[in-house]
């Protein structure tokens, strides 16, 4: 069976763990070229190396999405290594825990959620596009559900995910004619090293599993499979749209 990736150049941030990982896992399996970018270098390379050992074609780039020059030179050393990239998938990404209302947010808080998770995919964007744009591509954003609901008490995380979806669909808008196609994933609760940290005990990441109508919190095998799927040729129809993934997570409280 074909691999429906094969041959495309992906460029994916966060990649070192969680959701990250398995895609650049799951995208690798499919026949693409693999950038796994992250700050987490001992994760990164382990990712790199899981892949590599599989027969698939991996690197490593220490990349801090905050940081034009980090980004910059990511991209830079993608392209001499693999040629210009098809797939964005901006997926790095932080949680700063905390139960605060808006007028109690410190700045810290504010700046490091924002300059990381969005101002990073914008970015990502700013040095990637350009490589697109001669022979199209896709990219996909990694959002959350928490988009549309403010964030509950901690909203810098909501505000900046829900910052992705307008990112995602002007990308869309102004990058079709140059056969670039951009959408946007809200996952819900994921096991993820991240999720568990975000809730702050296992007894709270459980209460909030109970939330879920299919009883299971999301692998991210499943959220991979719906990156896959928007950044391969099956969606090439599809682009400015935004998926929830939640496992019904959504509907719990209706």
């Amino acid at each position: 069976m074909a691999r429906i990736l094969e041959g495309k150049v992906s460029i994916i941030t966060g990649a070192a763990t969680g959701i990250g990982r398995a895609t650049a896992e799951l995208f690798s399996s499919e026949g693409a070229s693999v950038v796994v970018a992250d700050r987490n270098d001992v994760e990164g390379e382990r990712t790199v190396a899981s892949i590599n050992e599989r027969g698939g074609d991996a690197i490593y780039v220490e990349t801090d999405v905050s940081k034009s020059g980090d980004v910059q030179r990511m991209v830079e050393r993608a392209v001499e290594r693999f040629g210009p990239p098809d797939i964005l998938v901006n997926n790095a990404g932080i949680f700063i825990r905390m139960v605060h209302r808006v007028h109690e947010i410190t700045d810290l808080e504010w700046d490091l959620t924002l300059q990381t998770n969005l101002k990073g995919a914008f970015y990502c964007c700013k040095y990637v596009l350009p490589h697109m744009m001669e022979k199209g591509g896709a990219v996909v954003s990694i959002s959350s559900v928490s988009a549309l609901g403010g964030g509950g008490m901690a909203s810098p995380y909501g505000i900046s995910k829900a910052g992705l979806i307008s990112l995602g669909r002007a990308v869309a808008s102004e990058y079709a004619e140059y056969g670039i196609r951009s959408n946007v994933i809200l996952p819900g609760l994921t096991d993820t090293p991240q999720a568990r940290g975000s809730t702050g005990s296992t007894e709270r990441f459980e209460e909030r599993t109970n939330e879920i109508l299919l009883g299971r919190p999301g692998k991210p095998s499943d959220i991979a499979q719906l990156i896959l799927f928007l950044a391969s040729e099956q969606s090439s129809f599809i682009t400015g749209a935004s998926y929830i993934i939640d496992g019904g997570g959504n509907l719990s409280s209706q």
